[in-house]
């Protein structure tokens, strides 16, 4: 009879420890969306090895900062008595590139933050970090993402040595956003998830403009003046996404991003915003105003997000 009652006690338990373990595997599944396909190296994606990584080594970041400061004001001392180099295959193919890495991240990470932003409200689009956790897809772009403000900063090598106009925001947005993605991401910063889908969707429209103009193509004039006011959009975007975090941690509610974080990346998304609201206004608005009577054919340097100095006529 004691055999008996162990036996079934163990079953009991058995049964118990089984319906939690489904539960909890629900409550993962519920929080991604219903993909049509995942590649396998998506589904093979760890990201607890990834956190473990960036915890050890976020700080190489400025050594890159470093060596890319040095790179690129030493080449355009070089650069000075030389001729400009066109660079015009190159350019085009690296511009395709980066626009088909943003397409892709765009669609892989856009149903994540609508499926939860739907099913589960604001605030945990906001504070909780299951786009890294719990969902592979997102969470292997998100890597992605984080990891390609190493190569962009090849940007700058066709803006030296092309002897393009090396303006600040250029220097400036490449060097910090790598800074601050590398920080975030070690402390899996759950408002991420806003500010990398932003990024992805406007960098897809951008350099897809980039290789159009690169090869050639007559692109309207209010197809530069959209993607920069999407531009702005995104800064505003990246700054109430901040507030709307620091408002619920002061409230006392949970969420996964600390306020030095906040700080940090609220004056970032505002200090990009009062630059690009300036350069919209030199280029859209006071060049009207001010230049009444000027051949409106004459061109302007127009700014990418990743402040590369354009020609747009």
């Amino acid at each position: 009879m004691l055999d008996i009652a162990l036996n079934n006690a163990t079953d009991a338990i058995g049964v118990t420890t089984g319906t939690a373990a489904s539960n909890n595997n629900m409550d993962h599944l519920m929080t991604m969306p219903n993909y049509s396909y995942i590649f396998k190296f998506e589904d093979e994606f760890e990201h607890t090895d990834a956190k473990i990584w960036f915890n050890r080594y976020w700080t190489g970041c400025f050594y890159y900062v470093g060596i890319y400061m040095l790179v690129i004001f030493t080449g355009q001392q070089l650069m000075a008595n030389r001729p400009r180099y066109e660079l015009r295959g190159p350019l085009i193919c690296w511009n395709i590139m980066l626009a088909t890495f943003s397409i892709i991240g765009a669609c892989r990470t856009i149903p994540e933050l609508v499926y939860v932003t739907r099913n589960f409200g604001l605030y945990h689009s906001i504070c909780v970090p299951s786009y890294i956790e719990d969902d592979k897809v997102s969470g292997f772009w998100a890597t992605m993402f984080v990891l390609s403000k190493v190569p962009e900063l090849g940007d700058t090598m066709f803006v030296v040595l092309r002897k393009q106009p090396l303006i600040f925001l250029h220097w400036y947005h490449h060097a910090t956003v790598l800074v601050y993605c590398w920080y975030a991401f070690k402390e899996y910063t759950a408002p991420a998830r806003w500010f990398i889908v932003m990024n992805f969707t406007v960098h897809s429209f951008m350099y897809s403009y980039y290789a159009l103009k690169a090869m050639n193509y007559r692109v309207p004039r209010f197809v530069s003046m959209a993607i920069t006011v999407a531009q702005l959009s995104q800064m505003v975007g990246g700054c109430a996404v901040n507030l709307w975090a620091y408002q619920l941690k002061q409230n006392g509610e949970a969420c996964n991003v600390s306020e030095h974080n906040i700080k940090m990346s609220l004056l970032m998304y505002f200090s990009y915003f009062v630059l690009f609201a300036r350069f919209f206004y030199k280029a859209y608005v006071d060049r009207r105003v001010q230049r009444k009577g000027v051949d409106t054919r004459s061109s302007v340097t127009a700014i990418g997000h990743n402040g590369t100095a354009k020609k747009v006529q």
